[in-house]
């Protein structure tokens, strides 16, 4: 097998109690609400999907780690590797695709290149990657939320609040917004969100997003309680601001700026609130772009990773075929991490402000 990318180097260390069983399942925590709003705004067929995902995932990885002899089935990694993988899918997909996704994200992405932390990919993106361009279909068909189903023929194969303003556009709909688009071409908004907009002064529709009344993947559409979950693995350390936030405001700032260029706007005319709480941002910003293994060591580094990513996503959004786009920014970025790490290094220990002044007196 391939040896970890990271070794242990010269002192001085950092202790902490932290370890990476304690990580894992403190991020699955975190993900707890936006699971249980999954499975309460789709229904039961979305928990079946979780636990197809999560026990594909946990299954594989006990039988190689029989194979390898090693006892890696308790530090929580294939648990949440299967949870991401079945956050990422539709409540209505055919049961075989999650199945697949959670193989090729354990036995492909992480043991063949030697297990965790040798990885150079995130192993639930490089799943769900691996399905959507195997089974594009299943996996670009989506299920509304029950509370807006009733509101549409057809519940089933409801796009998403970004695939259906990019068809509007494409299909010749130009000069209005997307709260026009979306208003003008039927898509429904709950109840909740119009009483709640007359209050606000804020779109229906950008409400339903941030609450999670939108249709999309089990575990991208609630942008409130993903955003909750992000700041309990801040305030645990378990993650750190720099990838997250960058990645989220290089998106909203592009979208702000170009993104009404498409819809002949002009600049400075684009949806901000939109491109931030739809397409499974949140989810890929916070919970699969912070990896530690497949994101940069330095500072420096996860801000030009985060920047890198907000790119893609925004490039592959509104000028590419993809109106998601997160999950391949991700990959893409994953696999610059080595470059930036080679060429941003951490500061040696020590190397500060005053001892450079006082080395460069002393050799006066």
């Amino acid at each position: 097998m391939m040896k970890p990318s990271l070794s242990v180097s010269a002192s001085p260390h950092i202790h902490a109690k932290a370890d990476t069983a304690s990580i894992m399942w403190t991020v699955s925590l975190a993900l707890l609400p936006a699971s249980v709003w999954g499975v309460y705004a789709f229904g039961l067929r979305s928990l079946l999907v979780l636990a197809v995902s999560i026990g594909t995932a946990v299954l594989f990885e006990f039988l190689l780690g029989l194979f390898s002899h090693e006892d890696t089935l308790w530090d929580g990694s294939a648990f949440l590797t299967g949870l991401l993988v079945g956050l990422n899918m539709s409540p209505s997909i055919p049961l075989f695709i999650p199945c697949i996704a959670s193989f090729f994200a354990i036995v492909v992405a992480k043991w063949t290149f030697g297990g965790l932390g040798a990885n150079w990919v995130n192993p639930a993106l490089a799943g769900r990657v691996f399905v959507f361009f195997s089974f594009t279909t299943p996996m670009s068909r989506y299920s509304m939320p029950r509370a807006l189903a009733k509101l549409v023929p057809d519940a089933l194969s409801s796009a998403t609040p970004l695939s259906f303003t990019k068809t509007a556009i494409v299909s010749g709909s130009l000069g209005m917004s997307t709260d026009q688009l979306l208003s003008s071409g039927g898509y429904p908004a709950s109840d909740f969100a119009v009483n709640l907009s007359k209050t606000l002064g804020l779109s229906p529709y950008t409400i339903d997003s941030f609450v999670g009344n939108v249709g999309g993947c089990i575990g991208e559409v609630s942008a409130l309680l993903l955003l909750v979950g992000g700041i309990y693995l801040l305030v645990k350390k378990v993650i750190s601001w720099q990838t997250s936030t960058t990645y989220i405001v290089s998106v909203a700032l592009l979208s702000w700026i170009f993104g009404g260029l498409r819809a002949d706007l002009g600049l400075f005319k684009g949806d901000v609130l939109s491109s931030v709480f739809t397409g499974g941002l949140m989810l890929g910003a916070i919970f699969m772009a912070t990896d530690y293994v497949t994101s940069p060591i330095t500072r420096k580094g996860q801000i030009i990773f985060g920047l890198g990513c907000g790119f893609f996503t925004f490039l592959f959004r509104y000028f590419g075929s993809m109106p998601e786009a997160v999950s391949v920014s991700i990959l893409l970025m994953n696999i610059v991490t080595p470059t930036i790490d080679r060429f941003v290094v951490p500061r040696k220990f020590g190397d500060t402000k005053e001892y450079r002044k006082q080395m460069k007196e002393e050799k006066v």
